[in-house]
């Protein structure tokens, strides 16, 4: 959970604290609900304004799931894979190698299985083939397995015309099952492409959530009596938490069930995962983010992502936890080349002087591991508050750059505006995927940052602290926690609540951890409650009492569960506006 108290860069500004305004009807709500005042705030502040809504929304049902029909090309798709099953064709996955990859591969390949098909698994090298369908990729497809009568492309194939092109002429059906943003050059010829970003509706699924409503069709087109959707909800919640789309209607009742499916998981991979992470009983979704998640990335970041599949599909203990050792290793290695990468990166920004002149951060090296770029491309833009690219040029000046963005600024948009300077990229308005040539690079760095230019205001490149309410401790009551709880999991478009408290005074020297956290008691208006702050910069702390945005979190100590609060950010305290 230290992501959100990172310190930041030298030549940064420091962020504005602001609350958002209470919505309208709120007092109401709580009348209508007979929940805490507080806890309607924040569900008014998701667009719940009714009882009913509000129901749905803490207890959602899986009774409730839509028709998997109603999704782009799925009865053609659910026809296509029927027929390979009746007339037992040679069926081949391609997939991607993150968790979202690997987890909806699985889920493909467990639900075929189910039906008696076979099929070949297939996943791309990041270095030798990059990511999506490629001829590399058919080229060593085909010599592993021969050709397929049918393919079934999962998180890719959306943008690959002539790759589909290709493989149409060789004589191989494709259905594609992925959330991409499509083409400008139009449709892949394929068989099936079951996106959302064709219709209207389901626009936030990842590939996992989508293979899961594949599988539902499939099941309502032919049932099996002995396959159990919902055991496979645990690999739908991990893929659609890495993934960061958003919590919303289907995903959050997906990854709710799900997560509390991976907590008592069957499956021998996970559970040596979990073992080797130190995740055990109780889930919520940064345990998915920052343990489980990492370490399935691992592999492919470096190596092949085979091993997290393999994990994934392991039917042994002795093998699921070589994988899982495996895929530990992976991950220290991934975390210490992360970590040369952002600090050769952040020595580059001081090179930069201020920010101020820079509405966007574009850096390239030949240093640089392409399989960790976008994690420190993450880093960068959530500190720095810019959209930021970090390309890895290898020997032959070939770049391969990863984009994180800031709310306002789409960078398949600026990578449109920037298209003669590419060899290719896309991907979504907040991450994104693109290759240049090194002699490009600052021909593209121009053009790109002056994209964010014309987009971005001098206001929306001003980090701001937003909280969705102010609190005192004392409204942190026992009925307001066992309703709030009821809110998670928190995620995209679900953000977990920060709250502003004021003057708050700390029970210091408080309990240094490992060197560079501080856990503390804070004490209001009688009321006691510890609290964490993540890399505290403990030679200077604010001098007391404090104003601090912290957030609520719960976990399970022993069996029993726990309130405490993680703080984000602290100042020393001063008078609310207006005082």
């Amino acid at each position: 959970m230290a992501l959100a108290s990172e310190l930041p860069l030298p030549n940064t500004r420091p962020p504005r604290w602001l609350v958002k305004p209470a919505p309208e009807g709120v007092d109401a709500l709580a009348a209508d609900t007979g929940l805490p005042r507080l806890l309607c705030t924040l569900l008014a502040q998701r667009g719940l304004r009714t009882a009913s809504a509000v129901r749905d929304f803490l207890v959602p049902k899986l009774a409730t799931l839509g028709d998997p029909g109603e999704l782009p090309e799925m009865n053609i798709a659910v026809e296509r894979i029927l027929r390979a099953v009746d007339e037992k064709q040679r069926v081949a996955l391609y997939g991607d190698y993150d968790v979202d990859g690997v987890t909806s591969m699985s889920l493909m390949c467990l639900t075929l299985r189910a039906y008696g098909v076979q099929p070949h698994l297939f996943l791309p090298s990041r270095m030798d083939e990059g990511y999506g369908l490629s001829l590399d990729g058919f080229t060593r497809l085909f010599e592993e397995f021969g050709k397929p009568d049918l393919l079934l492309a999962l998180d890719c194939g959306t943008t690959s015309i002539n790759e589909l092109k290709w493989l149409r002429e060789q004589g191989v059906d494709c259905v594609i099952i992925d959330h991409h943003e499509l083409s400008p050059l139009g449709r892949p010829e394929c068989v099936a492409l079951v996106n959302p970003k064709l219709g209207d509706k389901y626009h936030y699924f990842c590939t996992a959530g989508l293979v899961f409503k594949v599988a539902h069709a499939l099941l309502k087109a032919r049932r099996l009596p002995d396959f159990d959707l919902k055991n496979t909800l645990d690999l739908v919640a991990l893929g659609t938490v890495a993934d960061l789309v958003p919590l919303v209607d289907e995903n959050r009742l997906l990854v709710r069930r799900g997560l509390e499916a991976l907590a008592q998981t069957d499956r021998i991979g996970l559970q040596a995962l979990k073992q080797t992470a130190g995740v055990d009983g109780f889930l919520q979704t940064h345990h998915v983010s920052f343990r489980l998640g990492p370490r399935l990335n691992a592999a492919g970041r470096l190596d092949t992502a085979s091993t997290s599949l393999q994990l994934l599909l392991a039917e042994d203990s002795h093998t699921a936890n070589e994988y899982a050792a495996l895929l530990e290793s992976h991950n220290r290695d991934r975390q210490a080349v992360e970590q040369n990468v952002y600090a050769e990166a952040e020595q580059m920004l001081l090179e930069l002087g201020s920010l101020e002149a820079h509405q966007a951060i574009v850096l390239g090296s030949r240093n640089w591991h392409p399989g960790v770029v976008g994690i420190v491309a993450s880093r960068i833009s959530r500190i720095a508050n810019r959209p930021t690219i970090l390309f890895s040029f290898d020997e032959n000046g070939m770049g391969k750059g990863s984009g994180r963005s800031i709310p306002g600024f789409s960078l398949v948009e600026a990578i449109d505006i920037c298209r003669e300077h590419i060899v290719r990229g896309g991907g979504h308005a907040m991450a994104a995927g693109v290759s240049i040539t090194e002699d490009k690079l600052g021909v593209f760095r121009t053009a790109f940052c002056e994209a964010a230019r014309r987009a971005l205001s001098d206001e929306a490149l001003t980090p701001i602290l937003e909280m969705d309410a102010e609190v005192r401790l004392s409204d942190l009551t026992y009925d307001f926690l066992q309703n709030f709880r009821l809110m998670e999991p928190f995620g995209q478009q679900n953000s977990e609540p920060l709250f502003l408290c004021r003057s708050v005074t700390p029970r210091l020297p408080g309990r240094t951890m490992k060197d560079k956290h501080l856990r503390v008691i804070l004490t209001q208006d009688g009321v006691n409650m510890e609290a964490r702050w993540f890399n505290a910069p403990l030679q200077n702390l604010p001098r007391p009492p404090w104003d601090i945005a912290m957030r609520v979190q719960r976990n399970f100590w022993r069996g029993e569960e726990q309130w405490q609060l993680t703080l984000d950010a602290v100042r020393e305290a001063r008078p609310a506006e207006g005082q």
